[in-house]
C-alpha cells in the first residue's frame, strides 16, 4: 500500500502518448460467442427465453448482442435457448434488423415508436411477444439494464422494464409460466457474460478511452481565467462518437438552476473545477482547482494539496498496484479504505466498478466482496471523495486485466494499441513510481496523472519510495 507520506507534489513531464486513428471493428465470431454464451448460460439456469430491454440510454445490453442500440425508441431482443433470437423494433428503428451482428428475426412493433407516430396494427402487444416466441409455460428472465441487490425486496420480481411488455409477457406465459430478473446473467460482477471481453473488444474499448482521454487533457491544456465552459467544452468531442454519460465541463460551484451541462460561466482562480469526458470503453475525469499555487486557493482550503490531494494521489496508487488477476473486490475495497479512509474523506460509492459499452456496468469492488477479477475485464478507478470545505480532486481512468495469453494475442493483433499500453505503464512506473502487475493495461493517455492545482503545468503528484 502506498501511503501519503510517500507522495510528493513535484515537477513532471506530462505523458506523450500518441492517440490512435481510426477505430477497431469488433469481429462476427467475438458476436457469435455473445450470442452462444448468453444461450449457454440459459440452459444451465434454466431459462426457456430471455427478452432484453433497449432504449438510447439503457441499450448496451441490447447492443453487446447486436452492434447497435435503439437511437429513439424502445427495442427488444428476445433470445430462446435454441435457434435465431427474435428482434422486436419500432417504425424508425425496424430496418435495422437487417444489419445486426447476429442473425435475427425480425417483428416490427409499432408499440414501440414515438409518440403519434403510425401505431396501426392489427395485433395487442401480447400477441407481438408470442410472434416473438413467448409461449405459454415459459420461464423467461427479464434483462433490463440492472439488477437489484439490496434485501429489503424480492429481487428476482424487481423489474426495469415497461409495464405494458411484463403484462404482455405474463398473458402468454400464463400461470404455469414465470418470470425473473434476469440481468445477473449478464453484468453481475463474479459471473456475468459481459464483464469479461474478447481481445477485439479491449482493443475497441482501449481506442475509446484513449480518444476520452485527448478530449479531458486537451481541455486542461487550454484552461485558463476568463474562459468559459462553454469555451472549454468544446474540446468535449471525439469524431461524433457515442458518449455514454454527460460531457462535464464545470467552475465553480455547480448545478445552478439544475444546469447540468456547460453554462456561459468564467473561470475564475480560485474556482473547483471538475472535467469529464466518456466514449465506450473509457471515461476520464479530472477534479481540482483552478490555481496555480497553494495561496490562490480559497483561504479555507488554502492546505488542499497535503490534506486532499496526496492522501488521495496514494489511494489512487494503492488501487493501480492492488488490482490483478486472482484479486478479489474485497481486498481493493479494503486497501482503498485503509490508506483512504471512507469514514474521513466521505467517499460513498464503489471504489472502482467494472465498464464496457456503458460506464459503470456492476461492481465486484465492494466491502467484503469475494467477487475475483479476471482476465479480460475492464476496470475503472473510481473514488470520488467529499470533505467540505475542500473542493474534490478525481482522476478517473481504465484499465484492462489480461492473463498472458490475452497479452500475447493482443500484442500479436493490436501491435499500434500494445505500444500505447507498454508506454503508459512506463510512465506510470518510472515517472509516476507506481507499481503494476503484468497483467494491468492502462487503457488512458492520462492514468495516474494528477495536477491538483491545475494552472501549474509542470508539477504533479507521485510517489517516492527509499
Amino acid at each position: 500500500m502506498v501511503k501519503k507520506e510517500q507522495v510528493q507534489y513535484t515537477n513532471i513531464s506530462a505523458p506523450h502518448i500518441a492517440s490512435p486513428d481510426k477505430p477497431v471493428l469488433i469481429s462476427d465470431q467475438t458476436y457469435a460467442k455473445h450470442m452462444n454464451k448468453l444461450q449457454s448460460a440459459m440452459q444451465k439456469e434454466g431459462f426457456d427465453a430471455v427478452v432484453i430491454y433497449a432504449d438510447k440510454e439503457h441499450g448496451d445490453n441490447f447492443y453487446y448482442f447486436t452492434g447497435f442500440e435503439p437511437r429513439f425508441e424502445e427495442a427488444a431482443l428476445v433470445v430462446r435457448q435454441n435457434g435465431k433470437p427474435y428482434m422486436m423494433l419500432g417504425n424508425e428503428m425496424y430496418k435495422m434488423h437487417q444489419y445486426s451482428r447476429v442473425e435475427v428475426q425480425p417483428v416490427a412493433c409499432p408499440y414501440f415508436s414515438l409518440p403519434n407516430q403510425p401505431m396501426e396494427t392489427e395485433k395487442k402487444v401480447a400477441e407481438l411477444f408470442c410472434q416473438a416466441g413467448i409461449a405459454k409455460g415459459d420461464r423467461v428472465g427479464l434483462i433490463g439494464w440492472k439488477m437489484f441487490t439490496g434485501s429489503c425486496e424480492n429481487n428476482a420480481l424487481l423489474f426495469d422494464m415497461p409495464h405494458y411488455w411484463i403484462s404482455a409477457i405474463q398473458e402468454n406465459i400464463g400461470a404455469d409460466g414465470k418470470m425473473e430478473n434476469a440481468a445477473r446473467l449478464l453484468i453481475a460482477p463474479d459471473s456475468g457474460i459481459r464483464t469479461v471481453l474478447e481481445a477485439d473488444e479491449i482493443a475497441e474499448y482501449e481506442v475509446n478511452a484513449a480518444w476520452a482521454s485527448q478530449c479531458v487533457e486537451t481541455l486542461l491544456k487550454d484552461l485558463a481565467p476568463g474562459k468559459t465552459e462553454l469555451e472549454l467544452a468544446q474540446h468535449l468531442h471525439a469524431y461524433g462518437q457515442f458518449t455514454p454519460c454527460h460531457p462535464m465541463c464545470a467552475t465553480g460551484a455547480r448545478f445552478g438552476g439544475a444546469v447540468v451541462s456547460p453554462r456561459y460561466k468564467k473561470v475564475e482562480v480560485g474556482d473547483a473545477f471538475t472535467t469529464s469526458m466518456s466514449l465506450r470503453g473509457g471515461l476520464t475525469c479530472r477534479a481540482a482547482y483552478v490555481a496555480k499555487t497553494e495561496a490562490d486557493l480559497p483561504e479555507a482550503a488554502r492546505d488542499y494539496v497535503d490534506v486532499m490531494a496526496r492522501p488521495y494521489f496514494a489511494a489512487a496508487a494503492t488501487w493501480y498496484e492492488t488490482v490483478g488477476l486472482g484479486v478479489t473486490g474485497g481486498e481493493v475495497y479494503a486497501a482503498v479504505d485503509t490508506v483512504f479512509p471512507k469514514s474521513e474523506y466521505g467517499w460513498t460509492l464503489n471504489p472502482g466498478h467494472l465498464c464496457a459499452s456503458e460506464e459503470w456496468m456492476s461492481s465486484p469492488i465492494e466491502k467484503d466482496s469475494r467477487a475475483t477479477l479476471r482476465s479480460g475485464m475492464i476496470l475503472q478507478m473510481d473514488i470520488i471523495p467529499s470533505r467540505p470545505p475542500y473542493g474534490g480532486i478525481n482522476a478517473e481512468e481504465g484499465i484492462a486485466l489480461a492473463d498472458e495469453t490475452l497479452r500475447e494475442e493482443l500484442k500479436r493483433t493490436y501491435p499500434e494499441m500494445w505500444a500505447r499500453v507498454e508506454q503508459r505503464r512506463k510512465y506510470m512506473m518510472e515517472e509516476l513510481g507506481i507499481q503494476l502487475k503484468p497483467e494491468v493495461l492502462p487503457l488512458s493517455n492520462l492514468a495516474a496523472y494528477v495536477r491538483p492545482l491545475l494552472l501549474d503545468q509542470e508539477r504533479a503528484l507521485k510517489v517516492v519510495r527509499d
